[in-house]
């Protein structure tokens, strides 16, 4: 019993001591100077924290600059100031819209075949040069063009139901190497699929044979289409027409670079990351791609791998002429054309203009060339002074973070590894084995690729705290776009911050793509729209930005500037 009442007493002793100590903690707690004080402390904790990584920050982009210039000179260095030369444009029939062609055609005052045999002439022409063209259906192209020929000389239909029914009769077409064209290859650059062949069209392709389109040249893209110079292992490399040391963009860069040469009529792009709009961009031409949903990705390669990825991609027109952008886009959406109300008239004194002069100084991204910048100005010069329409410069802040939200949306839970895709789903590569056989010149793929898989599960990894932190900066950046834009807004934007840079220069400039990527991610239309040339001979221009389903204002503004300042320059010539 005695030792039962020495255990309660020392239990009930080391109670008390305990809740004394809690007291008095909690008495200095509850204080005034020590609340501040820890306060102060972890203020204190939190801006030095803030203040080292902005330093790391600061360093990280200087040491990025000091490396691009770098970069640049010595590739400035090595392939000296301008490429090869373009032959020139003979034939006037090359100078034509795809329209006015089927114009033409439908009214015989040209014959589709006439048209063809120039295109296929100038091909041949041109792709020694550029490397645009990986695959061609010439003669069966001929064929169709007789066809064509042939209906058209039998009365079957009238020109106002030829006009109606095959708007585009007659015309050639060129696409990419990742879109399907029934005989021809489709290998999207990747090594595996290097004796693939479409087995049909691609639903787009498929539309616009019903309406006429000849398809007549498969056109290069980048390994797996995931990247914005067009190179793989395959092909090789293509090269721009205005400056043939200069990259194409892509991965629809084939396809710009052949119809800048004037060696196609039109065509057709896909776009998940800028794929249709920086070719555009980098050669000249126009691109358009269009809001979610409206055209079938069926028959494309790589497949996206889930709904948002569905709503990221599009298959879009690429053209010269911003005239025949609301037809290729009519046929194209099929039945979902209805949405977009094609045919209602835009006035563009009632658009309200929103514009954006850079991205704000995204990291590792680079600054906006002056040319672009000023042509920029005079655009919006332009809709405020000769359209008297309303025009508003604005900055939206998290266009600095567009490649991470991009990349961070892209994410998937079931997602398919680069390693993976680069090797058609037939099982994986070791990245890290490839890169030294790269090095001794005996990989199937490009350095890229092969550093992308490397990379790629260094990433931001679906499921994070900074995917899910990525995803809601998307979803406020598109709250305030839809509320901003409206019904009747559109925004303008750089495509690109600089003109194509020289060849494999793209590496140290990454994250240049965030000015399309973003746009993809937020599921709004777009459309790449030129200027002319800047100081060093090579495309400029910009990207008006709609409201979702709102393409037709997009359209309408390509058409205007076109109008204004001349759209599609012929590359330089020989003398």
């Amino acid at each position: 019993m005695r030792i039962l009442e020495r255990l309660k007493h020392k239990a009930k002793s080391t109670l008390r001591g305990l809740n004394a100590r809690t007291a008095s903690t909690r008495n200095r707690m509850d204080s005034p100077a020590a609340t501040a004080s820890e306060t102060g402390q972890n203020k204190q904790s939190f801006v030095d924290k803030r203040k080292q990584r902005s330093l790391l920050k600061t360093i990280i982009n200087v040491g990025h600059k000091f490396v691009v210039l770098l970069v640049r000179w010595l590739l400035r260095t090595i392939y000296g100031e301008k490429g090869k030369k373009m032959p020139p444009i003979r034939n006037l029939i090359l100078m034509e819209s795809a329209s006015s062609l089927a114009l033409k055609i439908r009214t015989r005052k040209l014959t589709s075949v006439e048209v063809m045999e120039t295109f296929i002439e100038r091909c041949k022409e041109v792709n020694p040069l550029l490397n645009s063209v990986v695959d061609e259906r010439y003669e069966a192209a001929l064929k169709d063009a007789r066809l064509a020929d042939e209906l058209i000389a039998s009365g079957t239909l009238t020109e106002e139901q030829l006009a109606t029914e095959k708007p585009f009769l007659g015309v050639p077409i060129s696409t990419k190497d990742c879109i399907k064209v029934k005989d021809l290859l489709h290998t999207a650059g990747i090594w595996k699929r290097r004796t693939i062949r479409g087995e049909k069209d691609a639903r787009a392709m498929e539309l616009m044979r019903r309406a006429g389109a000849i398809p007549f040249a498969l056109t290069n893209v980048s390994e797996c289409c995931m990247w914005w110079e067009s190179v793989n292992t395959i092909h090789g490399r293509s090269r721009n027409p205005y400056d043939t040391n200069r990259i194409v963009g892509g991965s629809s860069g084939g396809e710009g670079a052949i119809q800048a040469a004037a060696a196609s009529a039109f065509g057709l792009g896909s776009d998940i990351g800028g794929s249709i709009r920086i070719p555009a961009f980098f050669n000249g031409i126009f691109g358009h791609k269009p809001s979610p949903h409206i055209v079938s990705n069926d028959g494309q390669y790589p497949e996206p791998i889930s709904e948002q990825q569905e709503m990221f991609l599009s298959i879009g027109p690429m053209c010269r002429y911003a005239t025949d952008l609301k037809p290729m886009l009519r046929i194209i959406a099929e039945d979902n054309a209805k949405k977009l109300r094609l045919d209602e008239p835009v006035d563009l004194k009632q658009v309200k203009f929103f514009y954006q002069l850079n991205d704000g100084g995204g990291s590792l991204v680079s600054p906006v060339d002056l040319d672009i910048r000023d042509a920029m100005e005079k655009v919006m010069a332009h809709f405020r002074t000769t359209v008297k329409a309303e025009v508003r410069k604005v900055y939206l802040d998290k266009f600095r973070k567009s490649a991470p939200i991009w990349f961070g949306n892209m994410k998937h839970e079931n997602e398919i590894g680069f390693d993976a895709q680069l090797v058609n789903l037939e099982g994986k590569i070791n990245p890290w084995v490839e890169l030294l056989k790269w090095g001794i010149g005996q990989s199937k793929h490009t350095f890229v690729g092969i550093m992308t898989a490397v990379t790629e599960k260094a990433g931001i990894q679906y499921g994070s705290e900074k995917y899910h932190y990525m995803v809601q900066q998307r979803d406020e950046l598109l709250s305030e776009m839809k509320i901003m834009l409206g019904e009747n807004g559109v925004f303008i934007y750089p495509t690109h911050p600089t003109v194509a840079p020289y060849h494999t220069e793209p590496i140290v400039r990454a994250l240049n793509f965030g000015y399309t990527g973003i746009i993809n991610v937020l599921g709004l239309p777009s459309t790449a729209i030129p200027l002319g040339l800047g100081h060093e001979g090579l495309p400029i221009g910009l990207q008006v930005v709609g409201n979702l389903n709102q393409d037709r204002l997009c359209l309408a503004v390509a058409c205007e500037l076109e109008r204004a300042f001349g759209g599609w320059v012929a590359p330089e010539v020989l003398a």
